[in-house]
């Protein structure tokens, strides 16, 4: 098997769409620095917290599965140098606001920790391919774990734009660590949440949800991102009955728009091992080709 770089197809028209010929239309940002405002930066949970702030129309028009790159303010005696990849927990462009969702783990996530209401925070983004929706799909299930509950959330108002049922099966160490559950019942969607403490989060036991729910109609495709086992899964019941899928890439960053191959991972497409660019190429790929 040969190993060479690729951007998709979907990739390729998504960074070259709108490039026409000279003079047929204006040319629009799609990506901004700039400083944002901090609205909230409030505990979810003893794990996460949640940062609101307000931002450009721009950034404001983010897609679920897109990400920013953020440049954290300096705790004392510490300096983070590069800019910190959070995904998109929630876009509102009325408000003019984004939302991210972190967990304080090192310096950057504790520079976020800083944070007050009126703070300016600098942002660069929207950036990468987010999650699309097939018209078409009447019932999606998305499973998400740890951080891939965030990543997970904003695919609720979006199928609900589309019409789309969504049955969202939310994995964590124990109940007070489960985030976004109301998010998602707030948009219709129907929620399963198994925990390690309550020893319902193993691969066998989310099978056996999946296939019911493959069984009652309700599963024309997977979005999934946090858990390499639960992928595993839903790779091979995608394989099974034929159903399409989604995954969030995790991935360390570095430039976050493809110049530095940071976070280059591989691909297995068509048999073939590929490396694709996670902030570029992605952070979003097909399920079936993505590798532990």
């Amino acid at each position: 098997m040969s190993v060479h770089f690729e951007a998709s197809s979907d990739t390729a028209s998504r960074h070259h769409a709108g490039a026409g010929e000279a003079g047929s239309a204006t040319w629009k940002a799609s990506v901004v620095a700039e400083l944002a405002e901090v609205v909230a930066n409030e505990a979810v949970n003893s794990e996460y917290r949640h940062l609101v702030v307000r931002c450009s129309r721009e950034s404001a028009a983010a897609s679920p599965g897109q990400f920013f790159q953020l440049l954290c303010p300096q705790p004392a005696g510490e300096k983070p140098f590069l800019r910190r990849p959070m995904s998109l927990y929630g876009a509102d462009p009325e408000k003019g606001q984004v939302e991210f969702l972190y967990k304080v783990a090192g310096a950057g996530t504790r520079g976020l920790d800083m944070l007050k209401k009126g703070d300016r925070l600098d942002i660069m983004g929207p950036l990468g391919v987010g999650f699309s929706l097939d018209p078409a799909w009447r019932n999606i299930v998305a499973v998400g774990r740890g951080a891939g509950l965030a990543t997970l959330a904003p695919l609720a108002k979006a199928a609900r734009r589309n019409g789309t049922g969504v049955t969202a099966i939310l994995s964590a160490r124990r109940p007070d660590f489960l985030v976004s559950v109301d998010l998602f019942k707030q948009q219709g969607a129907d929620v399963i949440t198994v925990t390690d403490s309550e020893s319902t989060s193993g691969p066998a036991n989310v099978e056996r949800i999946l296939r019911q729910l493959i069984a009652d109609g309700r599963c024309d495709a997977f979005f999934t991102c946090g858990s390499s086992r639960l992928m595993r899964v839903q790779q091979r019941l995608a394989l099974e009955f034929g159903l399409s899928g989604q995954i969030a890439m995790e991935q360390q960053m570095a430039c976050g728009i493809g110049l530095c191959y940071c976070c280059v991972r591989d691909f297995n497409v068509n048999g073939e091992i590929v490396n694709r660019r996670v902030c570029w190429d992605g952070p979003v790929f097909n399920l079936m080709e993505a590798l532990p």
